[in-house]
């Protein structure tokens, strides 16, 4: 698909900016990174002991290193683009964590079946999957019986709303039943990003064999791009969610 393809060469260009801010990154590695505290309430008991972690779509792979020092014993880190992969090996290999990196597209995770106690996924991952259907079942593939996914991302509404200042708005050119939109704003610039709503997600991971534990819904961004303050995120709309699944 030339969506994918595009989407490829817009991720590799993002992973360059990230390689060039690499004691920037390592940085923060180094500190106390953190996970946010409504992805820490719901994975504490689960890190307590020790899992085996698949985590899909890394990006610049801080997650993984903060989910280690929370308990995981050793993460698998899957994500789109080879100089993202490579560069977080080598971070990690730096920081002596037990975190190995896979380049890879998804769905069709180049993992072994059932070789994970956790999947953890989110923060921008989702609208990158065409087929949120066949995402689920890759996900359900690499849980061993009764392991869990967890994912904690932008909520399906984020996409529409605009980031003024002075008043929350829903942009014109966006549509939460929309199939997809093209990203506008760094680092993935013209890339298209794919629009899953709430519904669609639970259902997938259901229909996949998944058991929903739990779902919520947090006005706080996961991310705000170059700081903005916008009023989307005073609190009155949802911008992130987070759902724990039980194979």
């Amino acid at each position: 698909m030339d969506e994918l393809r595009g989407n490829r060469q817009a991720w590799e260009i993002a992973s360059e900016k990230y390689e060039r801010e690499y004691d920037w990154v390592s940085g923060l590695a180094e500190g106390t990174y953190p996970l946010f505290p409504a992805e820490v309430s719901l994975l504490r008991p689960l890190l307590a002991d020790g899992p085996r972690v698949v985590h899909l779509q890394s990006g610049w792979g801080l997650d993984d290193i903060a989910l280690v020092r929370a308990g995981a014993s050793s993460v698998v880190s899957v994500d789109f683009s080879t100089k993202a992969a490579e560069t977080s090996h080598r971070r990690a290999a730096a920081l002596g964590v037990p975190c190995r990196y896979v380049a890879g597209a998804l769905p069709g995770a180049p993992l072994r079946d059932g070789c994970a106690d956790l999947v953890y996924t989110g923060k921008g991952g989702l609208i990158w999957m065409p087929d949120i259907d066949a995402w689920a079942r890759d996900i359900a593939r690499l849980l061993r019986p009764g392991g869990h996914f967890f994912i904690f991302d932008g909520h399906p509404a984020f996409a529409l709303w605009s980031w003024d200042t002075d008043e929350a708005r829903i942009r014109p050119d966006r549509s939460y039943f929309a199939r997809s939109y093209v990203n506008d704003s760094f680092p993935a610039n013209g890339a298209v990003e794919f629009q899953w709503t709430l519904g669609q997600l639970v259902t997938a991971v259901v229909e996949a064999g998944m058991r929903i534990v739990h779902l919520s819904e947090h006005p706080e961004p996961f991310w705000k791009m170059d700081n903005v303050e916008s009023a989307a995120f005073d609190g009155r709309l949802p911008n992130t969610y987070a759902l724990l699944a039980q194979a």
